[in-house]
């Protein structure tokens, strides 16, 4: 059963103030500095199954060359896998980026939606990277949930769920919508750097007092 006394403000509070101090995830600091939506929804769709260090080389080398969803649909499919190698499946990214940049010539006038449904009509795209673009790309409410932010608010007792789409939709039913756009990049970061999937490092964890440790086997 869902712990209802996890103290979810307390929380964010604590990592609001703690987590500045590691290096941020890609995609929340493309946001930051006010990257387009388009770079954004690029970069997310790249940065699937691949290293945020990659992916930080990896895009802007793609971009020099394609900025635009007309610029990008003017190269070939394997010169865009030439430039994007060599994130993971860099061969099906690049047919997914021209069949997405296509879509967004041929219905959305170029510009990338700011709807969560049209997002996820993308090739490519799913809720997680439909989130992304939202929340990082336009600031619109929108929870994107990955491994991290299902395993630790899991491991919170903050929901009990078994993958990371149900994740999303309990905490949209029950966090407080203030925390809608941070909790991705805070609990990436927290996943990132101390609450790894295996022993994680609960001994210097920030917001050690208030989790409950559901499946912790093991920690340092």
């Amino acid at each position: 059963m869902t712990q209802p006394d996890f103290d979810i403000r307390a929380a964010m509070a604590t990592l609001r103030e703690a987590m500045p101090r590691f290096e941020q995830p890609l995609i929340e600091a493309m946001g930051e500095a006010n990257q387009t939506p388009f770079h954004i929804l690029i970069a997310t769709i790249l940065s699937l199954r691949t290293k945020d260090t990659l992916t930080a080389v990896v895009a802007p080398r793609l971009f020099a060359e394609a900025a635009t969803p007309a610029a990008m649909l003017a190269l070939s499919e394997a010169r865009i896998a030439e430039l994007i190698y060599p994130v993971g499946f860099y061969r099906t990214k690049a047919r997914s980026i021209r069949q997405v940049c296509a879509l967004l010539l041929e219905r959305h006038g170029g510009q990338v939606p700011p709807d969560l449904d049209a997002l996820l009509a993308l090739p490519g795209v799913g809720r997680k990277t439909a989130n992304l673009v939202l929340t990082a790309g336009f600031g619109l409410p929108g929870i994107c949930v990955d491994t991290h932010v299902h395993r630790i608010c899991n491991r919170w007792g903050y929901v009990q769920t078994k993958d990371p789409e149900a994740t999303e939709m309990a905490l949209r039913a029950k966090l407080p919508p203030e925390y809608w756009l941070a909790i991705n990049g805070l609990l990436v970061t927290l996943g990132q750097n101390i609450c790894h999937p295996t022993s994680p490092r609960c001994s210097v964890c920030p917001v050690a007092a208030l989790c409950a440790r559901v499946g912790v086997a093991r920690s340092r």
